[in-house]
């Protein structure tokens, strides 16, 4: 797959979902099975996720400032780049999903909400969108499920009304999305990570996607 034209082609893509979905465990898989290079998510170097989540109203413009901006170069560089990659997680979830939460449960007030709305309309314009989004759905069971299995520390305080009212969101984002072409995935009954006929079975799906961006 990964000497083909289609391929040679194809530059970015991007997998998104709430926290827990499965993101990060799909993006390094199909990392490995099509050559691509994956830019994660930067948590393990993060300086702010952890007093994020012990103190959300004082970090939050800090944390999604962060990871905007740690997006926004990732982008450059696949924009730049002359390899194919796959992202996890994408710019727009920070503006239209978490940034807009955290506002609405007044955990970041307005004045911060339209410095950090300004400042994504700005950077939106400076890049182009995956070729690709694959969007991971999860019910909370299963987001919970992988939380707990992963055992991060400072997701313990996750709670089941922030992970709802970030659901919520995304399947109203997703609903509207328009951005590019997109794969929907439902993950409630895959096990991806252990089952490799149920990664297989997304491969396929993949497969005809990225086939069909370049076949007219």
């Amino acid at each position: 797959m990964s000497d083909n034209k289609e391929n040679r082609s194809l530059t970015h893509l991007a997998v998104s979902g709430n926290i827990g979905a499965g993101k990060t465990t799909l993006s390094e898989l199909l990392s490995n099975h099509y050559n691509w290079e994956v830019h994660y998510e930067d948590t393990s170097t993060n300086p702010y996720l952890s007093d994020f989540y012990n103190d959300m109203q004082r970090w939050s413009f800090n944390l999604q400032i962060y990871f905007l901006n740690s997006r926004y170069q990732q982008i450059l560089k696949i924009q730049k780049g002359q390899k194919t990659v796959i992202q996890d997680r994408t710019i727009y979830e920070d503006a239209h999903i978490f940034a807009p939460n955290l506002h609405e449960l007044g955990l970041m007030d307005q004045r911060d909400f339209s410095n950090y709305t300004t400042l994504f309309e700005t950077m939106s314009k400076q890049v182009n969108p995956p070729d690709l989004l694959i969007f991971l759905r999860a019910s909370i069971t299963t987001l919970v499920k992988h939380i707990d299995a992963r055992g991060r520390d400072y997701e313990g305080s996750i709670s089941l009304d922030y992970l709802k009212r970030l659901n919520i969101k995304y399947d109203e984002w997703i609903e509207n999305y328009d951005e590019g072409n997109l794969l929907i995935i439902d993950v409630d009954n895959l096990d991806f990570k252990n089952k490799p006929e149920d990664l297989g079975s997304i491969i396929e799906r993949v497969d005809r996607e990225i086939h069909g961006l370049f076949s007219n």
